[in-house]
């Protein structure tokens, strides 16, 4: 006798107030697949809820109670993903062409009529069903990736995973572990009027400059359009609330300009610490920082001195300059080769003097600065 128990068939649920209906489809596919039967859109419904194992829907578009049109709608607006997503099959009678095109625009998958073959079932079945687990399995790798590769960051899946891990260390021994939020104010507004790769560009700078001022041992995540998470452990509250000035004062501070008019870019911050909110979850605490994110003012510590600000730093430096190219980015940098040849300049001088290169620094350095906003 083998030890391994047979695999489970795929399971189907079929929705029709005809008991007549039901039975006819029961009796195609009870071979291949297991089948649970309700006769009304709302029965169908409850048992969605609690059966995770039901890889596809068969729903009449008439019924009581709920009719398959309702069921479509709560189906799709689900904030329940393998409910979401849920492959779905409309049996279809005598309506009109426009009964099934609504059906359509609800997110019906596929449509039957109620005298289909045994064998055209239970292939779309087959296929849906193949549909589905392939669906599941691209999810499940994706949560297995570290990097995220539209951004170069930790992904937040991983963020998670990290943080989760932290967090039980700390709890082990007597540690504790911060989460910082971070988001560019009014993003959408930069975006309408600087332009969609000017932003693009503004992320990418902003991405290097958070992951150049982060630990090792720190966890960076871009979770949003503008919005980014950064996992500390070991690390008290106010220590995540000097990094966050840290963060706010390098972007006060940089020179940000769009056809010689200067842009203004604020930051939002949310803090969240373990000890502070008395060991939450790491997914509750990732959720506190970002429902406090609020005006930078009223976060960190109060604007620099005015004295300190007289000569704010290029928007981008040649640390960051070299970052950029070496990731293949280079018309991120284009825009400021003054500001940072301005940067270089007492190196080039150096340069001119002991190798004799006759480079004329004094000539550049002037042009540089016409050229640099």
């Amino acid at each position: 006798m083998s030890d391994t128990a047979p695999a489970a068939l795929p399971r189907v649920l079929v929705v029709d107030d005809s008991r007549m209906v039901r039975a006819t489809i029961v009796k195609h596919i009870r071979e291949r697949f297991d089948v649970r039967e309700e006769a009304d859109g709302e029965a169908g419904w409850q048992t969605l809820m609690v059966d995770p194992a039901i890889q596809v829907l068969i729903s009449d578009l008439s019924m009581p109670k709920l009719d398959g049109y309702g069921l479509l709608q709560r189906i799709r607006a689900s904030s329940i993903a393998r409910i979401r997503e849920l492959p779905v099959i409309m049996i279809s009678g005598d309506e009109e062409e426009s009964a099934r095109s609504r059906a359509k625009e609800l997110g019906a998958t596929d449509f039957i009529t109620k005298g289909i073959g045994t064998v055209e079932l239970v292939a779309r079945l087959d296929a849906l069903v193949k549909l589905a687990r392939t669906r599941s399995e691209l999810e499940a790798m994706a949560k297995q990736v570290i990097v995220d590769p539209e951004s170069g960051l930790s992904s937040e899946e991983y963020l998670k995973q990290q943080g989760r891990q932290a967090l039980a260390l700390a709890q082990r021994h007597g540690g504790e572990i911060s989460v910082v939020f971070v988001e560019i104010e009014a993003f959408d507004a930069l975006v309408g009027k600087l332009g969609r790769a000017v932003g693009e560009q503004l992320i990418q700078q902003f991405r290097v400059v958070l992951s150049k001022r982060v630990r090792l041992e720190d966890t960076v995540s871009q979770t949003g359009p503008a919005q980014f998470k950064v996992v500390c452990p070991g690390i008290s509250l106010d220590d995540a609330r000097a990094f966050a000035n840290r963060i706010d004062l390098t972007i006060r501070n940089a020179t940000i300009s769009y056809r010689g008019e200067r842009v203004e870019v604020r930051l939002k911050f949310g803090l969240a610490n373990s000890k502070a909110d008395e060991w939450q979850t790491m997914t509750h605490l990732l959720q506190l920082a970002e429902g406090r994110a609020v005006q930078e003012a009223e976060i960190i510590a109060p604007p620099i001195a005015e004295e300190a600000t007289e000569a704010p730093l290029p928007k981008l430096g040649v640390e960051d300059a070299l970052a950029l190219l070496q990731a293949g980015d280079a018309e991120a940098v284009r825009p400021h080769l003054a500001d940072v040849a301005l940067q270089l300049m007492p190196l080039l001088r150096l340069i001119d003097a002991e190798l004799k290169l006759g480079m004329n620094p004094d000539n550049a350095e002037a042009k540089l600065k016409k050229l640099s906003p």
